[in-house]
């Protein structure tokens, strides 16, 4: 049951009937959200909070933008859903205008992340078989350990998380394990011709914001090219400014033989992801061989140039940088003996709690939570902190003196 102490009876209300009537598969702060603005989310009690999760990156434009929101309306009263049946006046200007912005031949569009990660999967597996020549279902994909991709039953296949695993067999096969940020392990499994792909986070998010060395990247997207081997991004949460560059991967000049993207494409609005890749790889997918009801709507079409052409008119990314760095550079500046790491790009942040008590950082969001900061524990002593890229200076040093205040219950 969920402690409903120091709660309002309007919270208790609604904390009742989710665990009544909703799965329990999530464990969520004890908080009820009613609205959202920019950095801020309020209550079902009106009370304000820092949003320090941003919906694991989905609203990167700040809640309820409102240039998104006015292209999410004016579409959804002219024309919502076509399937991909029919042709729509707005799926052929979404794609050459999406292509254009990232630099790829085509697009193939999709609802939530761990379905774009699925698609970027099976293309390549079909560029396998059908560009590089491997023998029927002996394709191979590499993927990273500490990994996150999606909790469908084909990518739990490859995860080393054992809440992901457990009782959840048997497993897909065709899939094979090397450490995250070790060329050595990578350029080993390299060798084996049946490697079709290497599928990797440029930084690991679910895992605790974990950065890779600097060159890692680069030197793995060399290595692929060298063995015909098509590099996947996963930038569904790294991607679309949070880290201080459109692209996590533009930090090193690198761009994916396929890029996965997802989240904040619609503004924290709808579902919408995205596979980008050239003609050689995507136009091995034939009719009937792939596809998806809601893929590339209207109303998705429309809301996503929108929310792309916000990241770019307002310098998300730009911001992103200078407010990234000056917010690790004042939370080391805290110097607190339970703060073992301060790590990230951009306002993609986490901190590692070392206190002997395993439940500390779930703690510390509780206090933060009732001082008025939203935040998250994950693999239970990180704290990831990723607040809207419109964040200020002012607000950070807001956030961060909320921070420092909460960090005295772990005394």
């Amino acid at each position: 049951m969920i402690a409903t102490t120091q709660m309002s009876p309007l919270t208790q209300k609604y904390l009742a009937l989710e665990e009544q009537y909703s799965a329990h598969n999530y464990h969520p702060l004890p908080v009820v959200l009613s609205r959202g603005e920019g950095v801020f989310v309020w209550d079902v009690d009106n009370k304000r909070y820092y949003d320090f999760l941003s919906a694991y990156s989905a609203v990167n434009q700040g809640h309820c933008h409102p240039n998104i929101i006015a292209a999410f309306i004016e579409q959804a009263k002219k024309l919502t859903l076509t399937s991909r049946a029919f042709h729509s006046d707005l799926l052929g200007e979404y794609a050459q205008y999406i292509t254009g912005y990232f630099g790829y031949d085509k697009v193939l569009p999709m609802n939530t992340g761990v379905e774009a990660v699925e698609t970027a999967l099976k293309v390549a597996r079909k560029w396998g078989y059908e560009v590089k020549g491997i023998e029927p279902n002996k394709a191979k994909i590499l993927v990273c350990s500490e990994n996150f991709h999606g909790r469908t039953l084909n990518v739990i296949s490859f995860s080393t998380d054992p809440s992901s695993t457990t009782n959840f067999g048997p497993f897909m096969p065709g899939y094979e394990v090397v450490e995250y940020n070790n060329i050595a392990a990578l350029q080993a499994a390299l060798q084996d011709n049946n490697v079709v792909g290497f599928l990797v986070e440029p930084i690991q998010g679910e895992a605790g914001v974990v950065v890779p060395d600097d060159g890692y990247l680069a030197k793995a997207a060399a290595m692929c090219k060298e063995a015909n081997v098509l590099f996947i991004a996963d930038e569904i949460q790294t991607g679309l400014a949070r880290t201080g560059k459109m692209l996590a991967c533009d930090y090193e000049n690198v761009h994916p033989d396929i890029l996965i993207l997802g989240k904040a494409l619609s503004g924290g609005t709808m579902p919408v992801s995205a596979v980008l890749c050239d003609d050689e790889i995507m136009l091995t997918i034939k009719p009937g061989e792939h596809g998806s009801t809601y893929g590339g709507n209207p109303l998705a079409c429309k809301v996503t140039m929108t929310a792309l052409q916000v990241l770019r008119d307002e310098k998300m990314a730009e911001n992103a940088a200078i407010q990234g760095e000056y917010l690790r550079s004042q939370l080391k500046a805290l110097n607190h003996l339970n703060i073992s790491v301060v790590r990230g790009k951009g306002l993609l942040n986490a901190i590692v709690i070392d206190h002997a008590n395993k439940d500390a950082a779930w703690d510390l969001c509780l206090q933060m939570k009732e001082n008025g900061l939203l935040a998250k524990p994950t693999h239970g002593d990180k704290i990831r902190f990723a607040p809207p890229l419109t964040i200020t200076r002012e607000q950070i040093d807001d956030c961060v003196s909320i921070i420092k205040k909460s960090l005295e219950t772990l005394k």
